[in-house]
């Protein structure tokens, strides 16, 4: 792994290496400053004072040069503009190929100067992270709320780049004008979703939106699943992985989260009803649906520390232990044995694959592919989610076969089983296992040519393959570069291993900020919220309203097919006009509103205000997991992106301790009488809900 000084020191472009962020500078500056705080020479006002004005002159260094570039593309541009007309006119094909060529030049310098703003904003943010890390204080939030809310304000400019889209847009009309499409004029505003764009289009605007953090609804359901990846991606890591994808084995991964989602959410229902025919009160329904998720907990575990090694065998241990836990659930009713059923919802938590899903898309899946992957994972969460109670709707029936019975208490887990079953023989026949990977020789530095390079970055319509070295690498430079490496904590030995417990994963949480646990208490609270919901909607629905088991499912069907329409309204529009954190913050207020609307305070309790309130609650809890998971995964330690306890585990591992805690609550609760179950559930996720608020009014300016 290569420190970020050495690879900025070798990625630079010839010609414009005065207009880099001097990185060298500042890690020396923060090094000199921590030793002065440490002797008492300084305070912290005057390192406030000084870092800012150093800053500021970097900044402003990195910004103006690309509006200078972006003129110089401009005038290119409306030269090339001139010939334009006069060329179509022609039937000269070879002019027309050249001048298309022209405008494919432009782009590709516009790719360059998209990696170098790129390049300069990573290490902005490396270096904000290391004055919190070194001197325990919170100057990005002090930058941040003096300097990126001002109206004329630079740092803005570095991370949301303004006069990019005119270049391209240019670049695409014309392109498009001068496309062969039998004689027919195709227009982007009159196609604007026109499919067969030139590669250079593409790659230019997969590096905007790694630039702007502006995504379309594809990259924003990506988010959820924590997939990390490194700031500034080696191209040459994504060849090995060329060869350990395989489409049938990621299609077989998408698979089994939505069985297992199914699995999760299609006894919710009639948890209550199978309580009370097994002699139970029905707030046992909390322990019937979360002991699945206290399973859970351990599985993560296991489960991750497997994958390592292969991803077929616990997928097939998986599959089996589900099928012997839904064999087990179904059973209990003819066996009359509370224990039995909850057995059979133990094995199944223990069959929880999805860390296994999880990391075959982070390490099989190439970067090209990974964000359609990991949008797919979280499509088929949401599609299990809602086609668990819908199954309940068709299980109205009661009978027996040689002493078995099938109902609609017992239903589901024979269905479960059988798919179970069926999913277990595709997978022995289909799923191919990836090839374990090469071991990597000692990086060699050598100079790179930047037009295959930028060529390369071309063909496969991304920008990670823009490593653009244009000078030889001097020897004192291979001297500093080992130097760095020795005096960089972040990139000694130690730190560059993948983390080998849970509690040192926690350790990599607790920066200066502390703002990564506070992404991880949203998650929590949000978790705990929808839990709460959830898992006592047939108690509570019952008790107030008399609603049967196909009503309840009905309503959960409702609940769990708002999940993707309103990712389509917040990733292609709300993302792309507020930032995220104003996004999370007015989505944790929504929720506070929706859990105070739920409580039971005027008699009678009416149907509109449990459903709009349940609603108001769902739908903002799923907007607050997206943008969470979206600022969590880039805060976190680039170490927990890779090995057992990764970012997407610990995620995991809080969602279903929330899950574990909420199911606890209702039980726990019931003693207290169904009447009461409602507000008693209700009192802990509000208080949650506004610790949760106050930390990020507390944190707000270091979410930037």
């Amino acid at each position: 792994m290569v420190a970020f000084g050495q690879k900025l020191r070798e990625n630079q472009i010839q010609e414009w290496q005065g207009y880099y962020i001097n990185y060298k500078l500042l890690k020396k500056m923060v090094k000199r400053h921590a030793h002065e705080i440490e002797v008492g020479r300084q305070d912290h006002y005057h390192i406030l004072r000084d870092f800012s004005r150093l800053l500021d002159e970097q900044i402003e260094k990195i910004v103006l040069f690309p509006l200078e570039q972006q003129g110089l593309l401009a005038r290119r541009l409306s030269t090339m503009g001139k010939w334009h007309d006069v060329l179509l006119q022609q039937t000269e094909r070879l002019s027309i190929s050249e001048l298309r060529e022209g405008y494919r030049e432009v782009g590709r310098d516009l790719l360059r100067l998209l990696y170098f703003v790129e390049m300069n904003a990573v290490g902005l943010r490396k270096i904000l992270k290391k004055i919190d890390k070194r001197f325990g204080y919170k100057f990005t939030d002090y930058y941040v709320k003096t300097h990126a809310n001002h109206p004329y304000s630079q740092l803005r400019q570095v991370f949301k780049h303004v006069g990019i889209g005119a270049v391209v847009g240019a670049i695409s009309r014309n392109l498009a004008d001068l496309k062969e499409h039998h004689g027919d004029f195709v227009s982007i505003y009159d196609q604007p979703a026109f499919a067969d764009q030139d590669p250079v289009i593409d790659s230019i605007k997969a590096a905007v939106n790694r630039l702007s953090n502006s995504t379309d609804l594809l990259h924003y359901l990506g988010k959820h699943t924590l997939i990390m990846r490194e700031e500034l991606p080696d191209p040459s890591e994504d060849d090995d992985v060329e060869q350990r994808y395989h489409f049938m084995s990621l299609l077989l991964n998408l698979a089994n989260t939505f069985l297992y989602m199914v699995n999760t959410y299609i006894v919710v229902p009639m948890a209550d009803d199978y309580s009370l025919s097994l002699g139970a009160a029905a707030t046992v329904c909390g322990v019937v649906i979360g002991s699945m998720a206290v399973a859970q907990v351990f599985s993560s575990v296991y489960f991750s520390a497997w994958s390592n090694r292969s991803y077929l065998r616990p997928l097939l241990f998986s599959s089996f232990v589900l099928l012997v836990g839904n064999n087990l659930y179904a059973l209990a009713y003819d066996l009359n044995s509370l224990s039995v059923l909850l057995i059979g919802r133990l094995f199944c938590g223990l069959g929880s694959a999805r860390a296994v899903n999880r990391h075959y898309i982070s390490d099989c899946v190439p970067l090209k592919l990974r964000m359609q992957a990991s949008a797919g994972f979280v499509t088929a969460s949401a599609l299990g989610m809602a086609c668990g109670p819908a199954l309940v709707c068709l299980f109205q029936t009661h009978f027996k076969v040689y002493m078995i019975t099938f109902s609609e208490d017992t239903l589901p887990g024979w269905v479960m089983a059988m798919a179970w079953l069926i999913y277990l023989l595709w997978l022995c026949l289909s799923f191919r296992e990836p090839p374990p990977h090469e071991p990597k020789n000692k990086t060699v530095f050598h100079e790179p040519n930047a037009a295959v390079l930028v060529n390369d970055a071309v063909e496969y319509g991304s920008t990670q393959h823009l490593l653009l070295n244009s000078r030889v690498r001097s020897q004192d430079d291979c001297e500093d570069a080992v130097q760095e490496c020795d005096d960089d904590e972040e990139y000694s030995q130690e730190t560059r291993k993948p983390v080998t417990s849970i509690f040192s994963a926690y350790r990599l949480l607790t920066p200066s900020v502390k703002v990564s646990q506070f992404f991880l208490l949203i998650y929590f609270m949000l978790k705990y919220v929808m839990e709460i919901l959830l898992a006592e909607s047939s108690v509570v629905t019952t008790h107030y309203f008399i609603w049967s088991t196909n009503s309840v499912a009905i309503f959960l069907v409702c609940l769990g097919l708002t999940v993707l329409p309103v990712n389509i309204v917040v990733g292609n529009y709300i993302s792309n006009i507020f930032e995220e954190r104003q996004v999370l913050l007015t989505s944790e207020i929504i929720v506070c509103i929706g859990i105070l609307l739920s409580f039971h305070i005027f008699i009678p309790y009416s149907v509109p205000q449990y459903v709009c309130s349940a609603l108001v609650t769902f739908v903002s809890a799923e907007v607050l997991e997206s943008v969470n998971l979206s600022l969590l995964s880039r805060v976190v330690s680039s170490r927990l992106s890779r090995g057992t306890y990764n970012g997407g585990l610990l995620s995991t591992e809080a969602g279903t301790l929330a899950r574990v805690i909420a199911d606890g609550t209702i039980t726990l609760s019931g003693y207290l009488g169904e009447n009461r179950l409602l507000n008693v559930t209700l009192v802990p996720s509000l208080f949650i809900c506004i610790s949760s608020i106050a930390a990020t009014c507390v944190t707000y300016n270091s979410l930037y």
